[in-house]
């Protein structure tokens, strides 16, 4: 499990995932820069329902590695996930009044969804060796 570079990917991007539970999405900055309110990723409930959702995604994705398969397919679907996530913060973003700024955590969920689909296609380049290989044997 741990010597393929897939399982990096995806333990890297599972990370960045468990980091959006505890950082802060944007900043309302008041007049003069003296009062500043934060604004946390799971202060918003359809956030935090799509971070659980992915975090459950991304763990399942982790420890079926046995099933090349279905692996695959739960770091596409996280990753999808996570697209979607990144463009409701992009029209978060276009949408948020003059003075919110957003956190440089706003670009994880990318991050992350490009990791998985890494993943996904080191995880299918496997499984197209095991198939070879399983294939070549039954020749003999």
């Amino acid at each position: 499990m741990w010597q393929r570079i897939q399982t990096l990917y995806l333990v890297i991007a599972t990370a960045l995932v468990v980091t959006l539970f505890f950082s802060v999405k944007s900043f309302t900055v008041g007049t003069g820069g003296a009062h500043v309110d934060e604004v946390k990723y799971v202060a918003f409930i359809p956030y935090l329902i799509l971070l659980v959702v992915v975090g459950l995604l991304q763990l399942i994705s982790l420890m079926a590695f046995k099933v090349r398969v279905f692996q695959m397919r739960t770091a596409v679907l996280a990753a999808l996930v996570l697209l979607g996530l990144q463009g409701w913060l992009v029209f978060d973003y276009m949408v948020a009044a003059k003075g919110v700024l957003f956190s440089w955590t706003a670009i994880l969920p990318l991050i992350a969804a490009i990791l998985d689909f890494m993943a996904a296609r080191r995880i299918f380049r496997d499984q197209l060796l095991v198939e070879s290989s399983t294939r070549l044997r039954s020749r003999k």
